[in-house]
């Protein structure tokens, strides 16, 4: 037996205003992703000034990673280089195109908590004298595009409604 369709499956959230709140909630979260692509592409002058963008031949991902301390520092260093810059930059530009669109948010999901996971590991927060070893704002993150990609958060304000009705598979959703 084939399994429903998800155009014929109820609504997972049935409120208009809480689909509306994980609608904004995704946008938000969307920003989370594009806005380092953007600074580090252009030099904004927030956490990248403009001589070290990208486009002005900077590195997005060399000076946090040669920056690091703790256990895991020497081996996320060794990964600094053009590859991996270019690996950073598409993978949150695509995770926050997908959650600005509202379409593709599964795969956004997992990406999303991929990245976040990574830059979690990174800060490695278990050292003495962080603020929050466990839940700190990756980890949020990590579950706010879960949360969004689960309730189907891009079919309000978003092309996955469009994509629902046009029948694209689910995933892609």
């Amino acid at each position: 037996m084939a399994a429903p369709d998800d155009t014929t499956r109820p609504r997972v959230v049935t409120s208009a205003a809480a689909r509306g709140a994980l609608a904004l909630l995704r946008i938000a979260v969307s920003i989370v992703f594009l806005w380092p692509v953007l600074d580090k592409t252009l030099g904004l002058g927030y956490a990248t000034p403009s001589e070290r963008a990208w486009l002005n031949g900077g590195s997005p991902t060399q000076g946090y990673l040669s920056s690091l301390e703790g256990p895991l520092a020497g081996t996320f260093g060794a990964l600094a280089g053009p590859a991996t810059d270019w690996l950073f930059m598409l993978g949150m530009g695509a995770t926050g195109l997908a959650l600005l669109l509202g379409v593709g948010t599964r795969v956004a999901a997992v990406s999303g908590t991929l990245l976040m996971a990574m830059l979690w590991a990174t800060t490695w927060p278990l050292a003495a004298g962080s603020n929050n070893p466990i839940v700190e704002d990756h980890v949020v993150t990590a579950l706010v595009v879960i949360v969004v990609a689960l309730t189907r958060a891009g079919e309000t304000f978003g092309l996955g409604g469009l994509a629902a009705r046009v029948g694209v598979p689910g995933w892609m959703r």
